[in-house]
């Protein structure tokens, strides 16, 4: 005989299924997310995966010869820095619909979103459910 607890956590889990499939495809998607930024004169071309973590430096033109190490290393570091936060932009837009409304996903993706504030110490549980789960019977 099912009761309404055995159809709700039938519900339950298959919520919780849905939800572990959601978040390994966003798993899959932040791994793909790729973003490039060229220099000016077209002195370096940088590419970064989702984390800012540098994936390739090309040079697509022989412009960067004419820079002085420090030219070439600051048109480096300002390409890999454009490129980050394009990257960063894109995870922003895959993970925000994940997020409660109240977390800024930039905040999430820099690591300064404070979590622990949206949920309370202590979840709320139910009279009934408490009585569930210690007793395996419904509170008269």
């Amino acid at each position: 005989m099912s009761t309404p607890y055995d159809q709700r956590i039938d519900e339950l889990m298959e919520e919780y299924r849905s939800r572990r499939a959601a978040a390994g495809d966003l798993q899959r998607r932040l791994r793909e997310i790729s973003a490039t930024a060229t220099a000016p004169r077209q002195t370096v071309k940088v590419t970064v995966g989702a984390q800012g973590e540098l994936t390739a430096v090309e040079f697509p033109t022989g412009a960067y010869r004419r820079l002085a190490p420090a030219e070439l290393a600051e048109a480096v570091l300002t390409a890999a820095r454009e490129a980050r936060q394009q990257a960063l932009g894109l995870a922003g837009e895959a993970i925000a619909a994940h997020l409660p409304p109240e977390v800024q996903a930039s905040d999430f993706l820099q690591g300064t979103a404070d979590l622990t504030a949206l949920l309370p110490e202590e979840p709320p549980v139910l009279d009934a459910v408490r009585a569930y789960v210690e007793q395996g019977r419904r509170p008269l």
